[in-house]
């Protein structure tokens, strides 16, 4: 081959290796770019291999916080040497190219087990946020890790700790934060940090904030203490709320994100099951109607619609599938809680596919379906704590467990 050919050929392929990229889906927060853990860039092979290929594996503690992706860096916030530790990475070979860590004390007591950050980054606007288990919220500099401001004047959290992920819109950093009595959401400005709004109606539970968008209105819902709102993005309005206190039955608690469809709201846990509510816009503020109510609940997870089909993981394991009437579809055994403790399973829609990580580290893929559950692959990937959600990008999966990161491939 002659030198032009050679260059032709080089040439080739780093347009095809930099089409790629382009192809690959963006992460650059909690459940995804929309929030809903669609992974919409993944393509499913004919035939899915016997293993993934591992492509490297890196340490960086405890912690069970989803890695954010954006282009080719990854932000991975994590707990090493009784320090809170965010670190940017390179996503095609995990090398460092910067971090930064603070003094922190981590969970104690009863959430003694999980002391690590829960709440994931988030990236917009060449800034990545991040909150820590005790509530300390930083701002960074994405490009050259610089903190930007800090916050962590509210000296209080939930129960368990703060497992809340922050959320940016429209150049605003909205957090639940403080703790379930006297806390609630607040919005700084994303570049100075200065305060803009702060609404105290109820505290935080363990959930994450949710964008929706009815009659040219923004607001972000969220699921507090004992209630789930809707309050609005520019000044922090109260524009609709329903009650939705934990059910004294067991062990039961608001930790699942609500799923935004449109202007239907579906949200899960507190041991009430699963519902749908449709928002309109009336005078000004948000009414709710209820479309559907379901027995299935999650717990620590949040449900993923697919096909106009809500699949959710229960406390006991179980995968559910409910159908756009809340009709339940069909029920499976998926098993696989880590350390015991079940209902901390995590689900995705990849593409065509399905995809539940177990907190022991096995990925179980599945096709959408109205009628029942069908594996058709699975795959051990790590060997326990995979209670972060698996982060899918192009035909990448970046799986957090009790201490490292690794970059699978499906080939």
């Amino acid at each position: 081959m002659d030198s032009a050919n050679r260059r032709a050929v080089l040439v080739g392929c780093v347009l095809l290796l930099g089409a790629s990229a382009a192809w690959a889906q963006d992460w650059p927060q909690w459940l995804g770019p929309n929030r809903d853990a669609r992974a919409t860039g993944f393509k499913a092979p004919k035939t899915w291999p016997k293993e993934l290929t591992k492509k490297w594996k890196i340490a960086v503690g405890d912690g069970v916080a989803t890695p954010a992706l954006v282009g080719d860096k990854l932000y991975v916030f994590s707990r090493q040497d009784e320090k809170e530790v965010i670190r940017c990475l390179k996503a095609s070979s995990g090398e460092e190219v910067w971090q930064d860590k603070y003094q922190e004390g981590g969970a104690t007591g009863a959430a003694r087990s999980f002391s690590g950050p829960r709440a994931s980054p988030a990236v917009a606007d060449g800034k990545v946020v991040t909150l820590g288990v005790r509530g300390t919220l930083s701002c960074y500099d994405a490009a050259s890790g610089k903190k930007l401001w800090r916050k962590d004047d509210l000296k209080s959290y939930p129960k368990f700790f703060v497992s809340s992920s922050p959320i940016i819109i429209d150049r605003l950093c909205i957090a639940q934060l403080g703790g379930q009595r006297g806390g609630g959401i607040i919005a700084y400005d994303l570049a100075t940090g200065n305060e803009k709004w702060k609404w105290t109606g109820d505290g935080p539970a363990y959930a994450s904030p949710v964008l929706v968008t009815v009659g040219g209105t923004r607001a972000v819902v969220a699921v507090t203490a004992a209630k789930v709102v809707a309050v609005g993005v520019a000044d922090g309005k109260l524009l609709w709320q329903t009650p939705f206190a934990v059910s004294g039955r067991g062990r039961a608690y608001n930790a699942s994100t609500p799923v935004v469809e449109g202007q239907t709201v579906i949200y899960s846990g507190g041991g009430r099951g699963t519902r749908a509510v449709k928002l309109e816009k009336k005078d000004g503020m948000l009414t709710g109607t209820e479309l559907w109510s379901n027995d299935n609940s999650v717990q620590f997870n949040t449900p993923v619609l697919m096909d106009g089909r809500v699949y959710g993981l229960s406390q006991t394991d179980t995968l559910f599938c409910i159908d756009s009437k809340g009709k339940t579809l069909w029920t499976s055994r998926l098993g696989g809680g880590g350390r015991g403790r079940p209902g901390y399973g995590s689900i995705i829609a990849a593409g065509s596919v399905l995809m539940a990580l177990t907190p022991r580290g096995q990925l179980v893929v599945f096709p959408p379906s109205d009628k029942e559950f069908k594996q058709l692959a699975s795959y051990k990937l790590a060997e326990g704590g995979t209670y972060a959600y698996p982060v899918v990008s192009g035909n990448r999966l970046f799986i957090k467990d009790s201490e490292s990161l690794t970059l699978w491939t499906v080939d």
